[in-house]
């Protein structure tokens, strides 16, 4: 099962969301993006995830990092991502907090472990896109 998550770039900075659940994830911070399903392209799952998780349309674009190993056979798949219309601005619709970061608030956050994985790649794509 693929897991897609975006990466969420705008004016140089990353779009982070805080959990409010599980428990155990609770106040940790991720990437938008959840479960891609059947019949469904990665591209258009994540688009479909960041409409209901944060209540704005976006454009998806190629690969950030690795895929990451997740638990009972699952992988995490990162995509650039921008915002399609420059006005929206993000809200937690399912989570605690949302918040754009700079490269250097990176290794500030309590990150998901799979997504701590990817934050060279994270840097390297604010880096770019400075």
């Amino acid at each position: 099962m693929v897991i897609v998550g975006a990466a969420l770039v705008r004016n140089g900075q990353l779009l982070a969301q805080q959990r409010a659940w599980p428990a155990d994830h609770a106040g940790q911070w991720e990437l938008p993006g959840g479960r891609v399903e059947d019949g469904e392209s990665d591209e258009a799952a994540l688009a479909r995830e960041c409409l209901e998780e944060l209540d704005v349309a976006v454009t998806v674009a190629g690969r950030v990092g690795d895929d990451v190993p997740l638990p009972k056979g699952k992988v995490l798949r990162i995509y650039a991502a921008t915002l399609v219309s420059a006005a929206d601005e993000p809200r937690a619709v399912e989570h605690k907090d949302v918040r754009w970061i700079s490269a250097r608030d990176l290794d500030d956050l309590d990150w998901l472990p799979a997504d701590r994985v990817l934050l060279p790649a994270l840097a390297a794509l604010l880096a770019e896109e400075s």
